[in-house]
């Protein structure tokens, strides 16, 4: 029941470590672009976290609290991988865009 939940919330393995220089090669439209995706991934993410948050675990479901804070570290590590891609793609388009 659970597996399921968690493959619906969002939490497969998410993407790998930031790398800046694929963003050197992008114009500045293509920068904005990818700036406004990954806004929306946080805040879509953030949404989800939020929900599963206020999921009533009933007390009978073995493991069910560990498997909603299970989620909500995936999702917050998510949060912080889109953040570092943001901070990453607003250094180039400060260099390359004004």
């Amino acid at each position: 029941m659970f597996v399921a939940l968690a493959a619906t919330a969002g939490c497969a393995s998410g993407p790998g470590p930031v790398d800046p220089l694929k963003y050197d090669a992008m114009a500045c439209a293509e920068l904005d672009v990818a700036m406004g995706t990954t806004a929306a991934g946080i805040s879509r993410t953030a949404i989800s976290r939020g929900t599963v948050g206020q999921w009533n675990v009933p007390a009978w479901a073995p493991g069910g609290t560990k498997a909603v804070t299970a989620i909500q570290e995936r999702q917050t590590a998510r949060i912080d991988v889109l953040r570092q891609q943001q901070v990453a793609i607003d250094l180039v388009r400060k260099r390359n865009c004004r």
